[in-house]
């Protein structure tokens, strides 16, 4: 019997741990995973890994310098860089440290955890080097290599996959059980108040004006943690002021979202990569237009997609369905239709787990054929960053900096005893900012946010 391969994730979120080992587990099926959570102001809760549903063999808490020295020690034969664009960055100049010439080192992936509507030639570039750089569709893949190219930079790691969690049963009517309006909310799009407020109050009216459905507003994370971005208006604080109160049929609900999915109807979104779970399964899926189109909430994305709606819209009865040629081209097959090798893909049977392994596994072939070519050459080359000290001297040193690296990769002295001390540090203030948000909730102490946020970058 073959040896297991052994596989590494780096995660700095809760989302971004979900998105790394599902595409471990979709690039080599049969492995032993190790998670690692980059320690600093995201860093997942036990709460929100459980959320997540995706478990690891062994999971620690690291920072970039201490899992530098793993991958080093432990012989990973892949290693998944689920961060910011930043902090892969920081791990790849410190693999090129590890090894500055050709041999057996890990192959190296990373890519994005959804919809990619901002930052894009500043996250790509931050990317390069990694041994693949997997697009969630065509669409992407084509983007990517284009931002690579124009700056004469390989784009050979490029690999066109698909989102790795796509799955679930597809949809089927309500029927007999009462019908579901599912809001999948943002940290932080929109990003104010009075927006945040509008569309609460929204997903509220639409319950008063429709009895019989249940409306859910699925949150992301609980007052005190972290996700990838910050959540400074979180709707939990919001739905105590929406004028009347939620009504009976309306309320905030947390949880796993495939699980959230199974029950849903209608899912309503600004531009959450929840979206495109729902259209994957069929669902029909509404992304909201009623506070503009515009890229910075993300929903200019869904241009085409046939889905942009306003909640006006939605309370008349439309029940908007997917754009056959856009899901195609933007990597969101509907589940049970065949896929490129002809397959069907079956995602109805057995547990939400092996649909998940299943659904569009014939879109992960070329990435597992890279990975199965690189772990059989004898050695692979030195990690080669676009950006070095020749091409992004005054740009470089500071992200590497942030890392606790020196600009050739290497730690810096002392990096690891005063990454210790403030290991420490950072544990009890966070557990200090967990409690004062919580506190800030309970009595609606306005005045603490400010520190709060000033912590929660520790």
């Amino acid at each position: 019997m073959p040896e297991r391969k052994r596989v590494a994730v780096l995660a700095d979120s809760d989302t971004r741990w979900k998105w790394g080992a599902s595409t471990a587990r979709r690039l080599v099926p049969d492995h032993q995973l190790t998670g690692y959570l980059l320690r600093g102001r995201a860093t997942p809760t036990a709460r929100q890994l459980g959320e997540v549903g995706v478990r690891a063999d062994r999971l620690a808490e690291v920072t970039c310098a201490e899992f530098l020295a793993e991958i080093e020690r432990e012989r990973y034969d892949v290693v998944v860089l689920a961060l910011v664009g930043g902090a892969v960055q920081a791990v790849l100049h410190g693999a090129r440290a590890l090894w500055p010439a050709p041999a057996r080192r890990p192959v190296l992936v990373t890519g994005y955890v959804g919809v990619v509507y901002e930052k894009l030639a500043d996250g790509l570039l931050l990317r390069h080097g990694a041994d693949l750089v997997l697009a969630n569709s065509r669409h992407d893949a084509e983007r990517f290599r284009a931002v690579y190219e124009g700056v004469g930079a390989d784009s050979g790691a490029v690999t066109e996959t698909a989102l790795p969690f796509l799955g679930g049963a597809p949809y089927e009517p309500a029927g007999s059980r009462a019908h579901t309006v599912v809001f999948a909310v943002q940290p932080s799009v929109p990003d104010n108040r009075a927006d945040r407020a509008y569309l609460l109050e929204r997903a509220a009216r639409h319950a008063r004006l429709h009895p019989g459905r249940e409306v859910l507003v699925k949150l992301r994370s609980r007052p005190g943690e972290h996700t990838t971005h910050l959540e400074e208006q979180p709707y939990q604080r919001l739905a105590e002021r929406v004028p009347g109160g939620l009504p009976a049929n309306c309320r905030l609900v947390y949880g796993n979202m495939s699980e959230v999915l199974d029950g849903t109807d209608l899912l309503v979104t600004v531009s959450s990569t929840a979206a495109l779970e729902s259209l994957h399964r069929s669902i029909p899926t509404a992304v909201l237009t009623d506070l503009g189109i515009r890229e910075a909430l993300g929903n200019h994305h869904f241009l085409g997609s046939g889905c942009l709606a306003s909640w006006d819209q939605l309370d008349s009865g439309l029940l908007p369905e997917g754009d056959p040629v856009w899901l195609a081209a933007h990597g969101v097959r509907p589940a049970g239709t065949p896929g490129p090798a002809g397959q069907a893909v079956e995602a109805a049977a057995g547990t939400a787990a092996d649909a998940d392994a299943d659904a569009d596994a014939d879109s992960y072939a070329v990435a597992r054929a890279k990975v199965a070519g690189l772990l059989a050459a004898a050695r692979l080359p030195s990690p080669a960053p676009h950006y070095t000290l020749t091409t992004a001297p005054g740009y470089l040193p500071g992200i590497l900096a942030r890392h606790r690296l020196a600009p050739d990769g290497t730690p810096l002295p002392g990096a690891a005893r005063q990454e210790a001390g403030e290991s420490r540090l950072r544990r009890r203030l966070r557990a200090h900012l967990r409690e004062a948000a919580r506190g800030a909730y309970r009595h609606g102490v306005q005045r603490v946010a400010p520190v709060i946020r000033r912590l929660g970058e520790l």
